[in-house]
């Protein structure tokens, strides 16, 4: 594990608007806070941050410390993806540890929108402790912005925005509209049984897998199974995790990103067994894995307009606030544009490399603002189109189906294009920042990317 004494970091970054109730002025941190409050609210602020951290944790530590700080105390972490040993110490001096577990996923992203305004008040001065905690538990508390099916709406168009990449033809998109369909069911029913939660990247490839093979899996000429499978599993693939992992090795929090990476790997080799139990359940020979994409047939102005699909997808999909959507759009199809024209120059890549430098250098930049959406946010739609996660459940399965010299440079391909992506987006912050990954002061790390 990692010890950080977060204490040590700067922080800037504009504020917020205000919670009228919770004005209670900058005096209101010149009073000492009682250790018993300060645990409270650093608690909770870490277990959410560690929830919310499927894009990486090595930024957690900063942000508590900052808010430790501006109450006249300090903090320091122990961390570990989905665990933290708190270590708080009031100004009167008097310290306590506490243990804060939180697995990380990225399907409520509109925490992370309504925490990053909280935390410019709180570094600001405006708010007191009290008033800060009952605004933070009311975020912590908050129901999901949107109903069961505008979130199982987000999937089928999530998928469907993707499909166009897999394979640009119409049967493709047809066949991703009911498959997704499918998966976003499963998705939905998990948030009301447990179980079901628990194994469902496992269920969802199953059934996924079944029914492109009996279904729609017929005619080679319509392009390979594992094509037509991926746009519907594409929401469950790991590809964020993967990439975060990456990012937490190169900034050398080790321990951090090796559980993150054996993570990401657990979860894409649930996707890839039960791709392969839907082939052992069909009765299927093996060797029908295989990933030929069938000729084009869809025009210009469907794939552009598939990324309008996507993103209206991914704000829903993961509870983004609707008034995000437009600065999302922009920036998904500038990197989509700056990985097409560079990967045309210099391979992909350097295309990847440079579009994720772009993305993030962009994203950092717009999200200095107050009011703007958090970093996290304006990268996720962006970095999902340079689709990491795909190239290792391709590669697994084109390897099951005996396609053995494929499947290995899917592989490989992953390898490269998943440090490339990460790589670019730490050299994107630093280059806006001029501090990369280390902990320099000014930086606005209210968002864990």
């Amino acid at each position: 594990m990692e010890r950080r004494e977060a204490a040590e970091a700067g922080q800037g970054g504009g504020a917020g608007p205000a919670d009228p109730a919770g004005l209670e002025g900058a005096a209101a941190h010149e009073s000492p806070v009682a250790l018993d409050d300060l645990v409270v609210f650093l608690s909770r602020l870490t277990g959410l941050l560690l929830r919310t951290s499927g894009e990486g944790a090595h930024l957690i530590e900063r942000a508590v410390a900052d808010s430790a700080r501006a109450f006249g105390g300090s903090a320091s972490l122990l961390l570990v993806p989905e665990a933290a040993a708190l270590a708080v110490t009031a100004a009167d001096g008097a310290t306590r540890t506490v243990t804060v577990h939180g697995v990380p996923e990225v399907f409520r992203l509109d925490q992370v929108a309504a925490l990053q305004p909280l935390l410019a008040e709180v570094r600001g001065g405006t708010i007191g402790l009290a008033a800060a905690d009952r605004r933070l538990a009311a975020i912590v508390a908050a129901p999901a912005p949107y109903p069961w099916w505008l979130k199982f709406l987000g999937i089928v168009l999530f998928s469907l925005g993707f499909a166009p990449l897999m394979q640009p033809t119409w049967y493709e998109i047809g066949a991703t509209a009911v498959l997704a369909a499918l998966a976003a069911g499963l998705a939905v029913a998990a948030e009301r049984v447990p179980v079901l939660e628990r194994i469902l990247p496992l269920v969802v490839s199953v059934v996924v897998s079944v029914v492109t093979i009996e279904v729609f899996a017929d005619d080679p000429a319509r392009g390979g199974p594992v094509l037509l499978m991926l746009p519907a599993l594409f929401f469950f693939v790991p590809g964020d995790y993967l990439s975060a992992a990456t990012a937490e090795l190169s900034a050398g929090l080790i321990t951090t990103g090796a559980i993150r990476l054996v993570y990401s790997v657990f979860l894409l080799v649930q996707l890839y067994l039960g791709v392969l139990l839907g082939v052992v359940v069909t009765g299927t020979d093996t060797r029908a894995l295989f990933d030929v994409a069938a000729d084009a047939d869809l025009p210009r102005w469907a794939l552009f307009l598939a990324w309008i699909v996507f993103t209206a997808g991914t704000v829903l999909a993961f509870a983004i606030p609707v008034r995000f959507f437009v600065p999302l759009l922009v920036l998904v199809y500038v990197t989509v544009g700056v990985q097409s024209a560079f990967t045309k120059l210099v391979g992909e890549t350097g295309g990847t490399f440079v579009a994720a430098v772009v993305l993030a250098a962009a994203a950092t930049l717009i999200a200095r603002r107050p009011g703007r959406p958090p970093r996290l946010i304006l990268i996720l739609p962006g970095f999902f189109t340079l689709t990491v996660g795909s190239l290792g459940m391709r590669g697994l399965t084109t390897l099951a189906g005996g396609y053995v010299i494929e499947g290995f440079q899917d592989l490989m391909k992953l390898v490269t294009i998943v440090t490339a992506l990460a790589v670019g987006l730490v050299v994107g912050g630093a280059l806006v920042e001029g501090g990369g990954l280390r902990h320099t002061p000014g930086r606005d790390v209210a968002e864990p990317l």
